[in-house]
């Protein structure tokens, strides 16, 4: 994991939750959803399942629990759990947490409206509640 580096456009969008064994946990600069991305911190990794079984093992549990915990969290009614690396290709999961109420319901949550950018506070709050919930789970 020595040459791994987070892709530009990742760090430009999100915002730093915790580390996991095997993946850092970010959270989506957009307070309209409770939107966690996982990323697995291998360099050069594109695709799950280009990734060793016991990582690509890894890996999944960290989804679910990541998942869980947001679920949990925020009432969620569906989670929609998403590798889709069309716009950026470093292996990053898409953990969010979906509400009839929400903006997209019941699309998916791409390409509908702007994104609102957590203030300060709210950032802060938003990711210790994930961050204390992840360790819980």
């Amino acid at each position: 994991m020595m040459d791994f580096a987070l892709h530009p456009q990742l760090r430009a969008d999100t915002l730093d939750i915790m580390t996991l064994e095997i993946s850092s946990v970010l959270l989506m600069n957009d307070a309209r959803f409770p939107w966690c991305i996982l990323v697995p911190r291998i360099a050069d990794t594109r695709e799950l399942h280009h990734l060793p079984d016991n990582t690509q093992a890894q890996v999944w549990s960290e989804i679910a629990r990541t998942a869980g915990a947001v679920e949990t969290t925020f009432e969620a009614h569906k989670m929609n759990i998403a590798a889709l690396g069309n716009m950026v290709p470093q292996l990053h999961i898409h953990v969010i947490a979906r509400s009839t109420e929400d903006a997209a319901w019941p699309g998916p949550v791409w390409g509908v409206g702007q994104a609102e950018a957590y203030d300060d506070a709210e950032s802060i709050r938003r990711i210790e509640l994930i961050r204390h919930a992840i360790q819980r789970a």
